[in-house]
């Protein structure tokens, strides 16, 4: 097994508290509503959406990947800090034993934020991730938070 990271920044004008409302505690049900082309659902299959819960989510009809289950290691809603593990998916297959993502919204010096994302990737045998693939994957939840920074931008009283 190899176990490679990957950290990223992004930057934000959406204040910490209201991305973070917005794209992890309420992710479930915004989500599939800004971008019904890739993401059909987002389902709690165990607990409340806290740490511990299994989510998971149903990608549209289309897509080459039907759907990943996740667990919530940590949600911390003073911190604006999120954990979570992929644990089951078309995206695991055999190749990769899970991947664990942790997530932090820090203020900006312009009252927007900056989002801190580490990811670790557990392969399994000699398999070597290749980095198109992690790119491929990082730019799809990319496109999330984007979504969902577009949709407060737009809506300023949303998730406030």
């Amino acid at each position: 097994m190899a176990i490679t990271k990957f950290s990223d920044e992004h930057t934000s004008p959406v204040s910490p508290s209201r991305i973070f409302k917005a794209s992890i505690m309420d992710s479930h049900n915004l989500i599939p509503k800004l971008m019904p082309q890739a993401i059909k659902s987002i389902n709690i299959t165990q607990g409340d959406g806290g740490a511990g819960s299994i989510k998971q989510i149903n990608f549209a009809e289309g897509s080459p990947i039907k759907y990943v289950k996740y667990r919530v290691d940590e949600l911390d809603q003073e911190t604006l800090t999120y954990g979570y593990t992929l644990i089951e998916g078309d995206s695991l297959v055999d190749k990769l034993e899970k991947i664990t993502c942790n997530v932090k919204f820090e203020q900006s010096p312009d009252g927007g934020s900056i989002l801190k994302v580490t990811s670790t990737y557990y392969t399994t045998g000699d398999f070597t991730l290749k980095e198109e693939e992690v790119k491929a994957g990082k730019e799809k939840v990319l496109a999330m938070y984007k979504a969902v920074e577009a949709y407060l931008i737009q809506n300023p009283n949303s998730y406030v």
